[in-house]
């Protein structure tokens, strides 16, 4: 009698992703809580080993299980930098529109992430934005700029208060583009501008303007998108 196909490995081995990940949703796997074992596991939800086996590793690619050497497979912390790890290397490869399209996505969190930030920054936070601004004014050299930049735009977005946003942020700060930016603006004659730009950011914050701060972010990252659709090589 014809039983039909057999059913795919990948199907089989995606609904064992999807069990293990209902599991830690419905909080019968707590976060840093250890799996069962993998024979355990398999037979709880009826799903052979192999399948069960390559769930795990793709689970454990992804962030959401660590492997620790001698003791087994636990549930990781769950937090926002772990888990979107994946989405740097999307930025740090992207080329061309698609770039471009992350640079929007980009434009409208980094503007968000100033506005909650001029609302909810602390004296130390700032003081930590202003030493990145002043180090990049000091030096001409393109290695030590896009360093403070890239912290200048970390500290802003975790003074936002919000970890997954700045989680994703970080994610779309590829130090590869940005070090292409940063050759292009040095061949432009642009630093003078782009050092004007994070001014305006840092102003907005010290007078805790979030409308300001909104502007200032969304008019630096679309003067970098402006750069890059005229670059469409890049």
């Amino acid at each position: 009698m014809d039983q039909g196909p057999a059913p795919q490995r990948g199907t089989v081995t995606q609904r064992a992703v999807e069990e293990i990940k209902a599991l830690i949703a419905g909080g019968r796997l707590e976060p840093g809580e250890r799996l069962p074992t993998e024979r355990d596991l398999a037979a709880r939800l009826g799903i052979s080993r192999s399948s069960m086996r390559e769930a795990i590793r793709a689970l454990t690619v992804l962030g959401v299980l660590e492997a620790r050497h001698g003791s087994g497979i636990y549930v990781t912390r769950l937090e926002a930098g772990d888990l979107l790890e994946g989405f740097g290397v999307v930025a740090e490869l992207a080329r061309g529109e698609r770039l471009v399209e992350l640079l929007e996505v980009r434009r409208s969190l980094e503007s968000t992430a100033a506005a909650l930030a001029a609302a909810r920054i602390t004296p130390g936070q700032l003081a930590e934005v202003e030493r990145h601004l002043k180090a990049m004014g000091a030096t001409d050299d393109p290695d030590e700029i896009l360093a403070h930049d890239l912290a200048f735009h970390r500290a802003v977005a975790e003074a936002a208060g919000n970890a997954t946003m700045a989680a994703i942020l970080e994610g779309l700060s590829s130090r590869t583009f940005r070090a292409r930016v940063w050759r292009g603006y040095q061949e432009e004659d642009a630093f003078a501008r782009t050092r004007r730009e994070h001014a305006a950011i840092h102003r907005a914050l010290v007078a805790r303007d979030p409308e300001a701060a909104r502007a200032a972010a969304a008019a630096h990252v679309g003067e970098v998108e402006r750069w890059l659709r005229e670059r469409p090589e890049d």
